[in-house]
């Protein structure tokens, strides 16, 4: 018997070794980062992995048009919103969410989802809580490495989701009570 837990400790120690090794292979070739704003009383947060171009077709390649997309890399992005907010016209509670895309060479749908802590391949449209569509333009320069960054705006800020030559803003705001 005791011989048996042994082996048992021995195998759960070598498979939390694996899984801390895979995670940190995936975190180097894609690593964390954080966004965040804090202007006017809008607080947003955004949690993501940024992946690189090495050299390959982005948008319409490696990330193909009309298909979900889970905005970065390893898990899917987490957006955390302090308050109600209105993004993109449309209006969205405060709390937290998972950030997905729908690329598009004429401009791009932001979806936010109220399932949170999977990984990023792991999409369930039906837990869909806003899907928006939102604008695509041009990045100069180059973005060799995929960021998100936020840009005041006359009416709150703009969240710049931003990789290769291409960018897509996402407007938001504090909602009052007449949104």
């Amino acid at each position: 018997m005791k011989r048996l837990l042994i082996i048992l400790g021995i195998i759960a120690a070598v498979v939390l070794v694996g899984f801390f090794s895979l995670r940190s292979w995936t975190k180097s070739s894609s690593p964390e980062a954080v966004a965040q704003v804090d202007q006017n009383g809008l607080k947003i947060k955004v949690d993501y992995c940024q992946p690189y171009k090495k050299g390959r077709k982005i948008f319409g390649g490696l990330v193909p048009y009309g298909k979900v997309w889970r905005t970065g890399a390893n898990e899917a992005t987490i957006i955390e919103f302090d308050q109600n907010v209105v993004v993109a016209g449309q209006p969205l509670n405060k709390g937290e969410y998972t950030l997905w895309t729908i690329p598009s060479a004429d401009g791009w749908i932001a979806i936010f989802n109220g399932e949170t802590g999977q990984w990023g391949t792991n999409y369930d449209q039906t837990k869909d809580v806003l899907r928006v569509p939102v604008a695509s333009r041009k990045h100069s320069p180059m973005a060799e490495q995929f960021y998100i960054s936020f840009s005041p705006s006359a009416t709150g800020t703009d969240m710049i989701l931003a990789w290769d030559q291409t960018e897509a803003v996402i407007p938001v705001q504090k909602r009052t009570n007449s949104d």
